[in-house]
């Protein structure tokens, strides 16, 4: 794979998912950034050549644009080390991937955005009623994350995958939405084990 494109915003997790996968299969990529505070991925121009749903990130391949972060990810990583072979562990790898996107990304990355770049005081009444039910799934996510990992090292297939990538993007920036990391020792286990990794980046690379 050579001549990709991100278009992302640096400090989402999401696209950092995908740059921290694309070190990891020595994939260059090269990265255009949109503002979103600015809505920079609304314009006629964005919605008609880069994404219809005007989000980011999108992985771009020659002249096909794929968005989804998983996806991108899943993408980048195929047929390499960080896919499973064996079938059970590659459609568990698939499963916490999942759940990453439906149980942990949106309570854990939505709190850090609102904190770190919208602001509590200029929420909307919906988004504050919002908040300690999002907290409460947060929790819950954070918890199952760590029993897992006290009995295992990884969180499929027995070895790092490209499932670990994905939860450890937001994970790792979970302090940012006043989530207490040091409660987790499993959790900040294994995050330390794929800091110490030689191909892994940090999100601010």
């Amino acid at each position: 794979m050579s001549g990709m494109i991100l278009h992302e915003y640096a400090a989402s997790g999401n696209c950092y998912k995908i740059r921290l996968t694309a070190a990891h299969v020595g994939v260059p990529l090269e990265r255009r950034q949109y503002d979103i505070m600015k809505r920079e991925t609304r314009t006629p121009e964005f919605l008609a050549n880069v994404n219809p749903n005007g989000r980011i990130p999108v992985l771009q391949d020659g002249d096909r644009f794929l968005a989804e972060s998983n996806a991108a990810c899943f993408y980048l990583a195929d047929g390499s080390d960080l896919i499973p072979a064996d079938r059970y562990d590659r459609a568990d790898m698939l499963h916490w991937m999942f759940w990453e996107q439906y149980n942990h990304e949106p309570n854990i990355a939505t709190l850090r955005f609102w904190k770190g770049w919208v602001g509590l005081d200029a929420l909307t009444d919906a988004q504050r009623m919002q908040i300690v039910g999002k907290r409460e799934a947060g929790l819950a996510a954070l918890d199952l994350m760590d029993r897992h990992l006290d009995r295992h090292r990884w969180l499929a297939g027995n070895r790092f995958t490209v499932a670990d990538i994905c939860l450890f993007a937001y994970t790792h920036v979970a302090d940012e939405a006043d989530f207490d990391l040091e409660a987790y020792p499993a959790i900040v286990r294994w995050m330390e084990a794929i800091m110490s990794m030689p191909q892994h980046i940090s999100l601010d690379a």
